[in-house]
C-alpha cells in the first residue's frame, strides 16, 4: 500500500488512482532562462524517486513534465544577451536535460514546451471568460477574477490573510504574501514579444500555461500534481482557481511538494544569489560535504547527489 503527504489535505493518505493501474503525473518544470541550481533539481529528484516508486508498485505511469519558454526573466535576460527567444531557450533547455542525465532522472513521457500550446490557452481564457471568471482590460490584458472562485486558498490557507480586492497582478513575479487577481493574458506593445489574440498581442500568464498542458495530456483532473513548496502559492493555488473554474471537477486528487534546499537556514535562490549548480559541486564540491580529489579537483560526482541526506 503506497501513502503519500497530500498538501491539499494535509494528511498522510492512501493513494487510489482515478483508473488503476494508470497513472497520471504532472509536475512543474523549469523555466529556462538560467541554469538550474541543486535546490532546483532537487525537486527533479523527488519527481523521479516518485515515479519509479509508482512503476515499481505496477502502476502505469505517464509522466508530463512541462517546459516554460516564455516569461518575464526570459524575455529580459534574452533581450539582454541580444539572442532570439528561441534560441536562448534551446540553450538552457539543453543544460538541463545534461544535468538530469548526470542526475539518472528518467526523462518524462511528455514534455511539453508553453510556447506549442499558446491557441489553447487563448481558448482556455475564452472559456473563463465566458463563464464570467475572468475579465478583460483596455490594455488587451486578461485578468482571473478570484472573487468569483469561493475555494480560493484550499490549497494554501491564503484565505486566512487579508484579500485586497480590486488589485491585479500582471508580473510572473510578485509577493507571495498578497491575493489578488491573477494575469491569464498579458498584453504587450505592438513591438514586444507576443502572439495575436481576441484581446491584442500579447503572451500567457504563466499559471495558465501549467492548467492546460496538464490537462491536455491526462485529462481534467490529474492524480498527482507535483512540485517544489515555493509554488505552492501562488502558482499551485491559482492553477486550482483557473482549472476547476473551468471545468468544474476536481484538478488534482494528490499534490505532493518538496521542500526547499537551505543554505544557512535560508532557503537556496538565485535572488539570494546563495546557490550552486551541478558543475559547481562536480568541480568544488560543497563545504558541508566529504569530497574526493579527482583530476586535479576538489569534487564529487553528480550522480552521488542523490543520495545526500538534506
Amino acid at each position: 500500500m503506497l501513502k503519500l503527504f497530500n498538501s491539499l489535505s494535509r494528511k498522510i493518505e492512501e493513494f487510489v488512482p482515478l483508473n488503476p493501474p494508470k497513472v497520471g503525473v504532472y509536475a512543474c518544470g523549469p523555466t529556462v532562462y538560467d541554469f538550474a541550481h541543486i535546490g532546483n533539481l532537487r525537486s527533479f529528484v523527488m519527481y523521479d524517486i516518485l515515479r519509479r516508486v509508482l512503476e515499481a508498485d505496477g502502476y502505469e505511469v505517464t509522466f508530463v513534465e512541462n517546459i516554460t519558454d516564455i516569461d518575464d526573466k526570459i524575455i529580459k535576460k534574452a533581450k539582454e544577451k541580444n539572442l532570439d527567444m528561441a534560441e536562448f531557450t534551446k540553450q538552457y533547455t539543453e543544460y538541463f536535460l545534461e544535468d538530469l542525465n548526470k542526475l539518472n532522472i528518467k526523462l518524462p513521457d511528455v514534455q511539453p514546451k508553453a510556447t506549442e500550446h499558446i491557441s489553447l490557452m487563448v481558448k482556455y481564457i475564452e472559456v473563463l471568460l465566458d463563464k464570467g471568471l475572468a475579465y478583460a482590460e483596455k490594455d488587451g490584458s486578461v485578468y482571473f477574477d478570484i472573487s468569483k472562485f469561493p475555494d480560493y486558498g484550499k490549497l494554501s490557507g491564503v484565505e486566512k490573510r487579508e484579500l485586497k480586492t480590486g488589485t491585479r497582478v500582471l508580473s510572473d513575479e510578485y509577493t507571495k504574501e498578497n491575493i489578488q487577481d491573477f494575469a491569464l493574458w498579458k498584453g504587450v506593445e505592438a513591438d514586444e514579444f507576443g502572439w495575436d489574440s481576441p484581446w491584442g498581442k500579447g503572451r500567457p500568464g504563466w499559471h495558465i500555461e501549467c492548467s492546460v498542458m496538464s490537462q491536455k495530456y491526462l485529462g481534467d483532473t490529474l492524480d498527482i500534481h507535483a512540485g517544489g513548496i515555493d509554488l505552492m502559492f501562488p502558482h499551485h493555488e491559482n492553477e486550482i482557481a483557473q482549472s476547476e473554474g473551468k471545468t468544474g471537477k476536481l484538478f488534482a486528487k494528490f499534490f505532493v511538494h518538496g521542500e526547499h534546499l537551505l543554505v544557512d537556514a535560508q532557503k537556496m535562490s538565485k535572488s539570494l544569489n546563495n546557490f550552486y549548480t551541478l558543475k559547481d559541486i562536480e568541480e568544488k564540491g560543497l563545504p558541508a560535504l566529504p569530497c574526493r580529489q579527482a583530476g586535479g579537483r576538489q569534487g564529487f560526482d553528480a550522480l552521488a547527489y542523490r543520495f545526500v541526506k538534506w
